[in-house]
């Protein structure tokens, strides 16, 4: 266990799902979505949105985990197996951008904030980013959001935000915050 893993509360387990794997989590998946954009988080759907709508996009991304397209964990509570969060990596595909990957889609259950779930899940991308052999990556979140703080925290480089962005799950326009983190040896 690495030091930064050393301070993660025990009871939850993060693991990489597969594209094989992905069709059996997907309505589980979609359950997280729904009531994480229902709690107000802007993730690119807009509220209310629907729960088979939201297990067909999840389904949708099985070509991409297939192909290396994109990288997905979730964490899982170990005394029930229930899903707490999820996150994504999208290695860019471009020649001159293969150095660099996105992260999208960070979530944790409401009920299971506070446990630093966040943190394990960036850690088991952070370290798979490293072994794929990306140097550097980038997200966006919206600008005054608790994400934003938790970036912060876990030491990623806000770069700027931009007005008006994207909409929250109402449909408003908000800013929108840019970060990176160089992954150093």
């Amino acid at each position: 266990m690495s030091g930064f893993e050393a301070g993660f509360e025990a009871g939850y387990a993060v693991g990489r799902v597969t594209a094989e794997e992905l069709h059996g989590v997907a309505r589980e998946l979609a359950a997280l979505l729904v009531d994480t954009v229902h709690g107000g988080a802007s993730l690119g759907f807009l509220a209310p949105l629907d729960h088979g709508a939201a297990t067909a996009w999840w389904r949708a991304l099985g070509p991409d985990l297939a192909d290396g397209r994109l990288q997905l964990w979730t964490v899982r509570a170990e005394a029930d197996g229930r899903l707490a969060g999820t996150v994504q990596l999208r290695p860019a595909a471009t020649a001159n951008g293969r150095h660099r990957g996105e992260v999208a889609k960070l979530m944790v259950h409401p009920a299971d904030r506070g446990h630093r779930l966040a943190g394990r899940l960036l850690a088991a991308l952070e370290e798979r980013a490293r072994e794929l052999g990306l140097r550097l990556l980038v997200l966006d979140t919206e600008t005054d959001s608790p994400a934003e703080r938790m970036y912060e925290a876990a030491g990623w480089t806000r770069v700027g935000s931009v007005p008006d962005y994207a909409t929250d799950p109402d449909g408003v326009p908000q800013p929108t915050t840019i970060f990176f983190k160089a992954l150093v040896d």
